[in-house]
């Protein structure tokens, strides 16, 4: 029994010595992570700058869609797409079975129109003869003269049939209108083309124009002969434009204006259908109270952007942002950022969320 009470005894003597460790230690956590160094900056409240940036795309100046103007079969397509044409050059040949067919039987009434001419003139010289020996009267000579006149312009009637044939016969042989590339190809040989139709698309690559969409909150900004930068990913082109065109209307684009401008570069990196970015220079008065940050600063994951913004205890916290216009190298903050915050701009190494960082 006193071997039991001694044992208790210990444990009570445990259990307090424990209970007063427990109580007296303060409990911290361990973070081994490295220290990066950043750059930070504090937005601010301003102008929305002095740039208006707006997607754009590369498009040829000039260019044709070719079509033809009569029903009828493709016979031969002597093209391909890629291919390089000129101008004048013998592209898309339509079947004309049918019009010759039409042919020779216009033909063979301008060979009978013209027998006829022929036998009422003899009659109307001699007719005439006649007259003169005072052997015809005037009705007789004046009705020769006038089955004359009729079959002459029979005649004439026959001769301007044959003439309009022959501009369907054109249709069926259809030219390049310009020099150029061929960009698509939207027929085959055999298929049956109707007026209008498109059956190939040529563009010219000697003179190029980016094509871009502006808001109508920033149309009124917009100047013709406006000098312009544009950007070029795929070409890693940065060249000078000039605005050359301004949409009168936006009923058909969502409320986008389309804004063409002519560029001076030659570079053959450059190709239709590539996108641009396309700077103006903003002209008047600018809305001010705007919030921007460098796009360079953004954090993107999906269709989420935001950027690490620097808490009191300077650990890098990532926010979502809603973000608005492209103003060149800036862009809007609409929401997720409040002026007077901190936010990075560059990091010397790979940020996290909850990073520690020093600036």
């Amino acid at each position: 029994m006193s071997n039991q009470f001694l044992l208790i005894a210990i444990g009570v003597i445990l259990l307090g010595m424990s209970s007063c460790s427990k109580s007296g230690e303060k409990i911290t956590y361990t973070d081994n992570s490295p220290v990066i160094n950043v750059q930070v900056n504090t937005l601010k409240e301003g102008s929305s700058g002095q740039v208006l940036s707006a997607s754009g795309k590369i498009e040829a100046a000039d260019n044709a869609r070719i079509s033809t103007r009569m029903m009828g079969y493709i016979e031969r397509i002597n093209v391909e797409q890629g291919d390089m044409v000129r101008k004048g050059q013998l592209l898309v040949r339509i079947n004309s079975s049918d019009l010759l067919a039409q042919q020779a039987q216009i033909d063979a009434g301008i060979l009978e129109a013209k027998a006829n001419l022929n036998n009422i003139e003899k009659d109307l010289n001699r007719y005439k003869r006649l007259y003169e020996n005072k052997s015809a009267t005037d009705k007789e000579l004046d009705d020769i003269q006038a089955h004359y006149e009729m079959a002459k312009a029979r005649l004439e009637s026959v001769k301007q049939k044959r003439n309009e044939l022959d501009v369907q016969f054109s249709y069926t042989n259809i030219k390049a209108p310009i020099s150029g590339i061929v960009s698509a190809r939207m027929a085959n040989e055999g298929d049956l083309a109707n007026p209008g139709m498109p059956i190939l698309e040529i563009e010219s690559h000697k003179d190029l124009e980016v094509v871009a969409m502006v808001p109508e909150s920033e149309i009124g900004t917009i100047e013709m002969n406006l000098p312009v930068t544009v950007q070029v990913p795929a070409a890693n082109e940065k060249l000078n434009a000039k605005v050359t065109e301004i949409a009168p209307s936006a009923k058909y684009t969502g409320g986008q204006y389309q804004v063409k401008a002519s560029l001076d570069s030659k570079s053959e990196l450059l190709k239709p259908g590539m996108y641009a970015t396309v700077d103006f220079p903003v002209q008047g008065k600018r809305k001010m109270g705007t919030l921007m940050i460098p796009r360079s600063s953004l954090i993107k994951k999906g269709q989420l952007q935001g950027v690490y913004t620097i808490s009191e205890d300077n650990r890098a916290l990532l926010r979502w942002l809603r973000l608005g216009k492209t103003y060149g190298e800036n862009i809007e903050v609409l929401s997720g950022l409040t002026a007077g915050e901190k936010y990075v701009l560059s990091a010397e190494g790979k940020l996290v969320n909850g990073s520690k960082v020093n600036y």
